[in-house]
């Protein structure tokens, strides 16, 4: 009976005591507790993971709000749940505060108070994603998960992660912008034992240190200005899970010793606590930068680089996986014609020879990026070269093969007026000079500069990280 268990917070809602709210946190599913109006009473840690809303955020919010999902608007379960008083599942999707699709199956039963009545509902969610990956992957060659390839490369990567993933050994996983780290990472938590926890990611370079370090390993209520309540972190979020570190190499010194602290023993601290919690968490970080050079400049810890580095995973660029990009080119051609209902068939040879001749600085994602554009505004059965972004048509876009020095040049002749002073120039130094020159006309303005090289202003943040510019 919910009553016997629960207190009463504020009109109409009720909450768990602290030692069963412990017991709801070490739930690997998802549990929402709702009042009989479909209002937020509690979540579970579990829960807070998957969908990425907070308790404090999702208090006395009406549960489709917080879910977000195809069952919610087409098939609520709540009146079949009050008549019948009887439990329903039911599997669907829902949107988590990131906008990612998650698959789950949803299970809503009737909580009773003494006198029999209805007080409210208990309703667990079970993330089905890697159920879902299971059954694509049936129909999928040259796949593991969601990574598509068929290169040599590609092949050893594919080799190695099942290994890995059967261990709690830290990963590394190294390579430049857009290779699908990311990707990687989420396999090895899909096909490990620990699927059933929380998969929790945080990007070391997105926040600012005072903000990462609350973010990571959580504070106390007081810690510091602002901080009204309790916060968990992102560690306690990932117990028995896994946490990911995105970009590792932009995490602060200070924190780096943190984090090799947390590795030595598996106990955190909390910002303006003394007491120490036990976390079981399986470590899998990840970075474009060389972080053998950082410590030589004693900007990345050694001892954390050792640490980190039991097992490296390399993903090669798009560059070195020739083999791969015409198998890529078909799978986004396809997945985007079924999201976008179009009837579009294949790429026409002049734009295909574009395609396999482009070098692909932003690797696969930008060559996902490519295919979508061209596929949102194709009106024809095919893909014309008219239907590319207009940067694959301009003179130097495209590169070519330097037989010599095995490395992609522009050749003379197709290097724009501004760029002649050098005639052998790499892509990545004409796109550092694009930036410079871009920024210089727009005096600083990095959104209006975005703005005039065509790019969002979040992709201008990147490379200006990725080329180290001081601006």
């Amino acid at each position: 009976m919910l009553k016997n268990f629960a207190e009463p917070v504020i009109e109409g809602l009720l909450t768990p005591p602290i030692l069963f709210s412990r017991f709801l946190d070490e739930i690997p599913a998802g549990v929402i507790l709702l009042d009989k109006h479909c209002r937020v009473a509690y979540l579970n840690r579990a829960f807070e993971a998957l969908t990425g809303f907070s308790r404090k955020d999702s208090l006395g919010v009406l549960c489709r709000n917080i879910l977000r999902g195809n069952i919610c608007i087409n098939r609520c379960p709540v009146n079949e749940v009050a008549k019948k008083l009887q439990p329903v599942s039911l599997e669907g999707d829902i949107i988590n505060r990131e906008r990612r699709l998650i698959p789950v199956r949803m299970t809503l039963a009737p909580l009773m108070d003494n006198k029999g009545k209805l007080s409210g509902y208990i309703e667990t969610i079970e993330d089905f994603r890697i159920i879902k990956e299971l059954d694509v992957r049936k129909s999928q060659a040259y796949s593991f998960m969601n990574i598509i390839g068929k290169s040599p490369q590609m092949e050893k990567v594919f080799q190695i992660l099942p290994v890995l993933a059967q261990s709690d050994t830290s990963i590394l996983i190294t390579g430049e912008t857009g290779t699908g780290k990311d990707l990687v990472a989420e396999a090895v938590h899909r096909i490990s034992q620990r699927s059933k926890g929380a998969f929790i990611k945080i990007n070391c370079g997105a926040l600012p240190e005072s903000l990462l370090e609350s973010e990571l390993f959580g504070h106390k209520k007081g810690a510091f200005t602002g901080a009204y309540e309790d916060k968990p972190g992102r560690f306690r979020l990932a117990h028995n899970g896994t946490l990911f570190l995105t970009e590792i190499g932009d995490l602060p010194l200070s924190l780096q010793v943190k984090l090799l602290t947390f590795l030595d023993d598996k106990v955190i601290y909390p910002l303006g606590s003394t007491k120490g919690f036990q976390v079981n968490v399986r470590m899998v970080a990840a970075t474009h930068r060389k972080l053998e050079q950082m410590v030589e400049k004693g900007r990345f810890r050694k001892d954390l680089l050792y640490r980190l580095n039991v097992a490296r995973v390399h993903l090669p660029p798009l560059r070195e996986r020739e083999a791969d990009i015409r198998l890529l080119l078909d799978y986004f051609l396809n997945l985007f014609k079924n999201q976008l209902n179009k009837s579009i068939y294949r790429f026409s040879k002049d734009a295909l020879a574009i395609l396999l001749n482009y070098n692909y600085s932003g690797n696969v994602r930008e060559l996902r990026n490519i295919v979508e554009y061209a596929v949102n505004i194709t009106q024809n059965p095919q893909i014309e070269t008219e239907s590319l972004p207009a940067y694959l048509h301009e003179q130097g876009s495209v590169l070519k093969r330097d037989p010599c020095e095995n490395i992609l040049q522009y050749e003379v002749n197709d290097i724009p007026e501004t760029y002649k002073k050098q005639p052998s120039k790499t892509w990545a130094d004409a796109e550092r000079e694009m930036i410079l020159e871009a920024l210089v006309k727009t005096k600083g303005k990095k959104t209006r500069a975005a703005k005039l090289l065509g790019w969002g202003r979040s992709t201008l943040w990147r490379k200006i990280k990725l080329y180290e510019l001081k601006v």
